[in-house]
């Protein structure tokens, strides 16, 4: 089964206060590109998700061979980032939802996401019992990704999934730790 992940990275950053997707962390490294390199690290197939204008960013991804999509909806929110993405994809049958404010979640993370995923199910990781991210999503839910609109992103449709929800127990404290503010750097 092909899974890919979708990260997210069509965000306005405002409690963050400016564009936190170049923000370095304490490595140095741009928030955004060491996401990136994580999820490589995993071995998935990866799209990260802009938003239109964000063109110094996209080429600086394609230079660096990231398949990026934009998505023209951004603007109205996660929910239709996510549907302009899902409707972009070919050859997936499963797909994982990351956020690029999310540095800390190991590459065997989304590894282990992707192995639990099935076509019709959807998976979602915890750790101390606490729901995290990548949220997995079988191909049976794309339509129904593909519907979502404004900044409400697929909670819902998690809540929705009742017996068809699986959660995952993870060692990884890093599905639940994501960068909202400038002293969240610091922390990590």
């Amino acid at each position: 089964m092909t899974v890919g992940v979708l990260l997210l990275a069509a965000g306005r950053s405002q409690r963050f206060g400016s564009d936190k997707r170049l923000a370095p962390l304490p490595s140095g490294d741009p928030l955004l590109f060491a996401v990136v390199a994580t999820i490589r690290h995993s071995g998935l197939p990866l799209r990260v998700c802009l938003r239109p204008g964000d063109d110094p960013l996209r080429e600086r991804l394609l230079a660096e061979r990231v398949p990026v999509l934009v998505c023209e909806h951004a603007a109205q929110g996660m929910g239709a980032t996510l549907a302009d993405a899902v409707v972009q994809l070919t050859g997936w049958e499963g797909l994982l939802v990351a956020l690029a404010d999310m540095p800390a979640i190991r590459p065997q993370t989304f590894r282990q996401v992707a192995a639990a995923l099935t076509t019709d199910i959807v998976v979602t990781p915890t750790y101390a019992g606490k729901p995290g991210h990548p949220v997995g999503f079988g191909r049976a839910f794309f339509s129904a990704l593909a519907r979502l609109q404004g900044d409400r992103g697929a909670r819902d449709l998690v809540r929705q999934a009742g017996s068809g929800c699986l959660c995952l127990p993870l060692a990884d404290p890093g599905i639940l730790r994501d960068v909202d503010y400038p002293a969240d750097l610091a922390a990590l």
